[in-house]
């Protein structure tokens, strides 16, 4: 997913279009994308990054050594305030996976500041993030027991009018969202399906259940559906959805 969680934090951060000497929080910052974005387009006076992960926050402090950027071990319920608040808190491809997105949301509004922008950023899991719609409706056709791990269905909060009534309850305001694509491209059918047999994430997990009969299945039923160019290239594309708001 590190391939693809790069170009679109950089889009994302674009889009929000902070004014330059903002001071940033980034709320699951994993490896850290999210910042080295703002210290490329966003001149910031400072920017944080927060994960409950050490292994993360490790990861994200090599990524980004720019001194502008620091890093602390904190998660949702615990994150760090600021003085005067932050002029831009926000989330990328994490607000799906906090087991509370209303009170996370809630929480991240108190601490941005007045006039001061939230925002958060996720994947079309049932739309156009191509790459794992057409691998799910594949595993659901080769084994049923796919669609209870489905991100579409898992997470139905991913969609414009979800993310944007998120917000509004919440108390943000101005709030809009927009559509980002990225392109997916793999040189081949194996450069696809390769990624699948980690058993790291929900996927490779879903795969590692299966028997050898059913992951050739699965195999043969994705390369009949995938739209491969003449020289055995795939090109898709994976759409995330991005809100933002502002605090009163």
């Amino acid at each position: 997913m590190g391939r693809w969680s790069r170009p679109l934090a950089r889009e994302f951060v674009g889009w929000l279009e902070v004014p330059v000497s903002a001071n940033w929080l980034d709320v699951g910052t994993g490896t850290g994308v999210v910042p080295e974005a703002v210290c490329d387009l966003s001149d910031p006076a400072s920017v944080l990054g927060c994960d409950p992960s050490e292994a993360f926050v490790a990861a994200a402090r090599e990524r980004v050594p720019d001194p502008r950027f620091e890093v602390a071990v904190a998660g949702v319920g615990d994150l760090p305030r600021r003085e005067r608040g932050y002029d831009a808190v926000v989330s990328c491809l994490a607000l799906n996976f906090f087991p509370h997105p209303d009170a996370a949301v809630e929480e991240q509004l108190e601490l941005t500041k007045p006039g001061g922008v939230i925002a958060a950023c996720v994947w079309d899991y049932s739309g156009e993030m191509q790459f794992l719609r057409y691998f799910w409706d594949a595993a659901t056709r080769v084994d049923p027991r796919a669609a209870e791990l489905d991100e579409g269905q898992r997470f139905p909060l991913c969609t414009p009018d979800g993310l944007e009534k998120l917000f509004e309850e919440a108390g943000a305001r101005s709030v809009r969202s927009a559509g980002i694509e990225v392109p997916t491209s793999f040189s081949d059918f194996d450069d696809y399906w390769r990624p699948f047999l980690g058993g790291t994430g929900p996927a490779p997990s879903f795969v590692a259940t299966l028997s050898e009969q059913q992951r050739d299945a699965l195999s043969a039923d994705l390369r009949e559906s995938l739209p491969e160019g003449e020289d055995g290239s795939i090109a898709l594309v994976a759409r995330a959805w991005a809100v933002a708001g502002r605090r009163a």
